[in-house]
């Protein structure tokens, strides 16, 4: 039985790139002490797989020591009282599938003659926040009022997601690496990231996030299009990192979801109530989050203020959290996971035979009855 000839420091490298527990991973491969002290080597066979649940390219393992591994993407999340650590292994690879994901769109929507998208870069940092949300607005059809068409903030967020999406944006929400449910997003790490491109600009959002942030995560990375910047974030606190986009992108989104106008107007009646946030949030149609964290921003509230409530509205997101026991409905699911403009490319090329359906399953994540179930519930009947 042929041995892969395999350096200790590259699995414990991969161990601990991968972020998983060591005691979960010795569970699944009962020689790992023995392969991390040199004692014994893997075969090619467990290699393969050790690979597969670290996610780690396999070429990796065989190199003469451990690679250094950078960002694709400009980072600008929040650095406090601590240093950033490495990007772990499933924050990169899902960086990497939305870019093979957004290439490959790319190339199917040039070659379907549509014309490039007009807003990436529209805007720039000396361009007013006010200006830059009402274009965002306006691109996206929802002007004044738009969210009173919205009974909750749920819905309104399903709605910007859908007029982004409208507008020849790629939408993914998702809370693990691609339909791994074992390789979970950390929301600690990162919130959200945006990938611009003048055909198929993809926007990110953590599904693993509090859902009450996801709305103003949507806002801030609209924004990093309109000023066609790529970039990486967590939005600690919904509070952006010491650097002029990440501020620039913040008040564009709270001028996107609460007009500073409208909120001036409104705050004299909503602050004498008992529940203003709540309050806030029904009339614009955000979390209870975003809208304290608008009044903090305009000097409405003060910081001690806002984060009372923020620590006891979480805490509540976090009890009702861990009395979910549904997983939902899986192609529901997909259709957050893989975006819906994305999928119904992949679909229509796959049935018209420019696409090999091996192809469109490796881009999907999807394969075989699964995938044929999938393109049903978009709308397509797979011959």
């Amino acid at each position: 039985m042929s041995r892969a000839n395999i350096k200790p420091d590259l699995i414990r490298w991969a161990c601990e790139r991968s972020g998983a527990e060591m005691d979960a991973l010795a569970g699944r491969f009962p020689k790992l002490e023995q392969w991390l002290s040199g004692e014994a080597q893997p075969t090619m066979k467990q290699l393969e797989t050790f690979a597969k649940a670290t996610l780690t390219p396999l070429g990796y393992c065989f190199l003469p020591e451990p690679p250094s591994e950078t960002l694709p993407v400009p980072d600008f999340r929040t650095v406090k009282d601590h240093q950033l650590k490495k990007p772990g292994a499933a924050l990169l690879e899902t960086i990497y599938l939305m870019q093979r994901r957004q290439e490959w769109l790319r190339d199917y929507l040039i070659e379907e003659g549509e014309e490039p998208v007009s807003f990436i870069g529209s805007a720039t940092l000396s361009t007013s926040p006010e200006v830059t949300a009402a274009s965002i607005r306006e691109t996206l059809g929802i002007t004044a009022g738009w969210a009173d068409e919205y009974t909750t903030w749920e819905g309104a967020l399903l709605g910007l997601r859908r007029a982004a999406e409208t507008e020849g944006i790629i939408v993914v929400i998702n809370g693990v690496c691609g339909n791994n449910t074992h390789q979970k997003l950390n929301p600690e790490e990162f919130r959200g990231f945006v990938l611009c491109d003048h055909f198929a600009p993809l926007i990110f959002l953590n599904g693993a996030d509090a859902k009450s942030a996801q709305m103003f995560t949507l806002a801030h990375e609209l924004a990093h299009l309109w000023l066609g910047k790529d970039g990486l974030f967590n939005l600690l606190d919904l509070e952006a990192s010491n650097d002029e986009v990440e501020k620039f992108c913040n008040k564009v989104a709270a001028e996107v979801l609460i007009p500073t106008e409208e909120l001036n107007r409104c705050w004299p009646a909503e602050s004498r109530k008992l529940e203003p946030f709540h309050s806030l949030a029904r009339r614009f149609k955000v979390s209870p989050i975003v809208a304290a964290r608008r009044a903090l921003d305009a000097g409405l509230i003060t910081r001690a203020r806002f984060f009372e409530f923020l620590n006891a509205y979480q805490e509540d997101e976090r009890r009702k959290l861990g009395k979910k026991s549904s997983g939902g409905d899986f192609y529901k699911t997909q259709e957050t996971r893989i975006g819906r403009r994305f999928g119904l490319a992949v679909i229509r090329a796959a049935r018209e035979g420019r696409l090999l359906y091996r192809d469109a399953y490796r881009l999907t994540g999807l394969a075989g009855k699964t995938f044929d179930m999938y393109a049903e519930k978009l709308g397509f009947k797979i011959a």
